[in-house]
């Protein structure tokens, strides 16, 4: 599969912040949905919660809408068929009209959909494994395949190469390609010894990557937590342009969360996170624009709804 035209920079249409913050009027080219956020329960025969499709039917009608996978226990070891990914996310992607699904590259099944940060085992066994599902469930969906890497914060058990190797060599064997989540990357430089950003982005194939994912997040106890609750840091901004400089993602997203991590988690709301976001958003514009126009791209015409 081709890899998706540019679209630009958008933000993650989160369930969670929706009480306070007025996505409909953001100056952005798409927006970014969790799929398990408006999917149907698996024992109903609807394939949208209630109330979801008329509100992505209005959403989708003024933005792009791309779809983005979380728990849908693809990489578990139950039969692919039987998996929420292929049970409700296929048809909500279609749905919604998404020119490709992002998808974590995580464990999961049906006793423990919410363990959040459970990146597959980086193995060449997993490798075989994972590779071949993926290829399947492109197939099955229609459309490009991305993988998210994950944030973790403790060495993966079994592991018999770098992450950047491991996702380097899936996208080729599997012919799908990169949901490049640097804010992740950060966060695992942070935590865990021996992991260089550098090493990663110069490991993996850039031009593999679909769509880059930014944040911010916080310290507790000792880690620096993927919480999506602050700014994004400097580091993340630097990273942005070293990637944009040698190759232009389809998008770029920016995600902001509420309390669904962990009760630690900063709490969103207000004037001043509104500003934040809107300076965040801004500023990944800029980045992006810039290197469209360095690809030979023309950025969109934003306005304000």
């Amino acid at each position: 599969m081709d890899k998706p035209a540019p679209l630009g920079v958008g933000l993650q249409y989160n369930p969670e912040i929706l009480d306070w913050f007025p996505f409909e009027t953001q100056p952005v080219d798409l927006f970014e949905i969790l799929l398990d956020a408006i999917m149907g329960p698996l024992d109903s025969p609807w394939i949208f919660r209630p109330g979801q499709e008329r509100r992505m039917q209005a959403l989708g009608a003024a933005k792009p809408l791309l779809a983005h996978s979380n728990y849908g226990c693809e990489f578990g070891f139950g039969r692919l068929e039987d998996t929420p990914a292929v049970r409700r996310h296929v048809a909500l992607a279609r749905a919604i009209n998404s020119p490709w699904v992002g998808d974590h590259c995580f464990y999961g099944d049906a006793s423990w959909l919410d363990i959040w940060s459970s990146p597959v085992q980086f193995s060449s066994p997993e490798l075989v494994r994972v590779a071949d599902r993926a290829r399947r469930l492109q197939e099955i969906y229609g459309m490009p395949l991305a993988h998210e890497n994950a944030a973790y914060y403790m060495p993966t058990p079994g592991a018999m190469m770098r992450e950047a190797e491991f996702m380097a060599r899936l996208v080729d064997r599997a012919g799908t390609w990169l949901h490049l989540d640097l804010h992740n990357v950060y966060t695992n430089s942070v935590n865990l010894a021996g992991y260089d950003a550098e090493d990663y982005l110069a490991t993996i194939p850039l031009d593999r990557v679909v769509c880059i994912h930014l944040a911010g997040g916080s310290w507790y106890d000792g880690l620096y937590h993927d919480w999506h609750d602050s700014t994004v840091p400097e580091p993340v901004w630097a990273m942005l342009d070293q990637v944009l400089s040698r190759a232009l993602p389809s998008a770029v997203i920016l995600e902001f969360q509420g309390r669904a991590h962990h009760p630690q988690t900063r709490e969103l709301g207000g004037a001043e996170d509104e500003a934040m976001i809107a300076a965040d958003l801004a500023r990944a514009k800029a980045a992006w624009d810039a290197a469209a126009r360095r690809h030979g791209v023309v950025p969109p015409v934003r306005e304000i709804a």
